[in-house]
């Protein structure tokens, strides 16, 4: 569910696509397109695969604005429970600074990601759920 981008774009409140930049599938190192939307404004982000691990983790950096999305897997039961965390490990980057002060709303912005995650998370257990019936 994870490493299938429709799948990210089709859960993401935001997230519009993600297409590969360069050869050779899902690993770190690949770089992905990623578009975004909020209300009428639209971006562009790169982002890097910097890890995954089968069925336990999936990490990227947006380089664009500093921030490192992170997917964890663990085994609960009979199922699976998923993390999704965001983090700016070195601060934002100038351009996302600017760029989310003046058409995202600013610090608005940072928190509506925040509580986008649990949305994200609630349309991936759902097509999940889809997906094994």
């Amino acid at each position: 569910m994870l490493t299938d981008f429709s799948n990210m774009v089709a859960a993401s409140p935001e997230l519009i696509a993600m297409a590969p930049i360069k050869r050779g599938g899902l690993r770190p190192g690949q770089w992905y397109l990623g578009l975004n939307r909020r209300g009428v404004v639209a971006w562009p982000t790169r982002n890097v695969i910097s890890e995954v691990t089968p069925q336990r983790r999936l990490v990227w950096d947006t380089t664009t604005s500093g921030a490192r999305w992170t997917y964890e897997l663990v085994a609960e039961g009979a199922g699976t429970r998923v993390t999704e965390t965001r983090t700016v490990p070195n601060g934002l980057t100038r351009t996302t600074r600017l760029f989310g002060g003046l058409f995202l709303g600013g610090d608005k912005h940072a928190d509506q990601l925040e509580s986008d995650v649990s949305t994200t998370l609630t349309n991936l257990r759902r097509l999940a759920e889809e997906s094994a019936a």
